[in-house]
């Protein structure tokens, strides 16, 4: 049995900024839109194990904490949130320095002190409220965590669940039961699509076994990968692991054909989580892709550099993708001018609040953008879908994307998709490769809108 904590909020009371009523409702572009006050506002967790220690940013994952956040309106409504925490994603500097334990404390504790500041605020907009507390969070988690050069990704993260909540208990008051109508009209343009297929795309971390891949793609179909680079050790000793560890995958499935890249071959997408710290060590993993034949299947490559390592990538010769370093949708300009090509989404990670404005800053610039995965729960997956149906097609398929990996990292996923109202949908299978995405699945919104028995159970004591 999971282990539980509960966190009743305390009230607190704030203004979202100065900013009227009239004026949120012109900013969603929906000026019927209700004042929707939040009476009650609680959190819990529950500790999920993962199959084997999961290797990425050169560290290792054991478990992780589903963040549920429990909110509830002056009407009588009331909505579910939830958010995956990933500590070392996040920020590998913090992870290093704690117990895995103690780093997830932490992350919850900014959680907990959201619902503090919201319990007794009033709202309209959803990307409004969510502005009107970031900094006063992130402010807090600096504090908490005595680290001044916290990433804005910890903060975010810990916010997942409290947006979600928010957002549901917005759909709610307002009486929406579709997607499309709870996006406010500005990042409409952004998100206009309906694809009928999304690439599933499988993770490859340190020690997934050789066999596994095989399996993926040649009998299940995958041909989108994404394959961890960055491995322990010094810079050089990092190299010439992931040089060795991509022979060593290019060797078992790099031949694999497809009908859905326009190649017809099937496409790798590598994410460095920042830990190469010279173009030149890059520019030399990019010259050994060359020499075993696979440079011309290289989709992304994401978050090679540090954040604080600010260069020209535009000379690299493959798409680079921002992921973490584009905390906001200021810093995507950022990117965008250093020659970025793509930026990775994470609803689940960095908020539907945030990643709507991202999604609407890179669409005005020609910038795709695709839905990377945080090793989140079957219902996380849906919210990620979500967004993921409605982006633009991504450069070299001919179909939509969304990487999720939970079902090869869980230690206990089919009893997470049991936690899921939707479980057993037709959209939430993969048949050889792709989810298959319905006009069931627009009508139902993924099911998103549907609330969980298992994670509302935690709230009755």
């Amino acid at each position: 049995m999971n282990r539980r904590n509960f966190l009743r909020g305390a009230g607190v009371i704030c203004s979202l900024g100065g900013m009227d009523i009239g004026k949120l409702a012109a900013k969603t572009g929906n000026p019927e839109l209700k004042k929707i006050g939040i009476s009650q506002a609680r959190a819990a967790v529950d500790k999920e194990p993962l199959i084997r220690p999961f290797g990425f940013k050169g560290g290792y994952l054991t478990e992780l904490w589903q963040s549920v956040v429990q909110l509830r309106s002056t009407k009588g409504s009331s909505s579910i949130g939830l958010g995956t925490q990933s500590v070392l994603w996040s920020d590998a500097g913090l992870f290093t320095s704690h117990s895995e334990t103690d780093g997830n404390s932490l992350m919850y504790s900014m959680t907990k002190k959201a619902l503090q500041i919201i319990e007794g605020q009033t709202f309209v907009d959803p990307i409004a409220l969510q502005d009107s507390i970031l900094d006063e969070v992130y402010r807090f988690g600096q504090k908490l965590t005595g680290k001044k050069d916290l990433r804005k990704t910890f903060a975010l993260n810990a916010l997942v669940a409290v947006d979600n909540a928010v957002w549901m208990l917005y759909a709610q008051d307002n009486g929406i039961t579709d997607f499309d109508k709870m996006i406010p009209v500005p990042y409409r343009p952004a998100l206009s699509n309906h694809h009928t297929k999304l690439a599933y795309v499988p993770l490859v971390s340190y020690n997934v076994p050789i066999e596994d891949l095989k399996k993926m793609t040649k009998e299940e179909g995958s041909f989108f990968i994404k394959v961890k680079l960055g491995m322990p050790g010094t810079q050089q000793e990092m190299a010439e692991k992931d040089k060795a560890h991509f022979t060593e995958i290019h060797k078992a499935i790099g031949s694999v054909e497809t009908p859905y890249t326009e190649s017809g071959k099937l496409l790798y997408y590598f994410d460095a989580n920042g830990r190469y710290e010279s173009k030149e060590l890059l520019q030399q993993f990019l010259e050994h892709a060359r020499k075993i034949g696979a440079f011309d299947q290289i989709a992304i490559v994401e978050e090679p550099f540090p954040e604080e390592f600010e260069t020209d990538v535009s000379d690299l010769g493959v798409r680079i993708s921002a992921d973490e370093s584009a905390h906001t949708d200021l810093d995507v300009l950022t990117r965008i001018e250093m020659g970025y090509k793509a930026i990775a989404l994470k609803p689940i990670a960095k908020t539907m609040s945030m990643s709507m404005k991202i999604a609407k800053t890179a669409y005005e610039h020609g910038i795709p953008c695709f839905c990377a995965d945080l090793t989140v729960n079957p219902i996380l997956v849906e919210w990620n879908k979500n967004i993921a149906a409605r982006l633009s097609r991504f450069p070299g398929l001919k179909t939509g994307l969304l990487e999720t990996n939970g079902a090869q990292n869980y230690k206990n996923w089919d009893t997470l998709c049991s936690y899921n109202s939707s479980n057993g949908a037709s959209w939430t299978k993969i048949s050889q490769g792709v989810f298959e995405l319905d006009k069931e699945y627009y009508r139902q919104s993924g099911g998103i809108f549907k609330k969980s028995l298992h994670y509302q159970e935690l709230f009755k004591s």
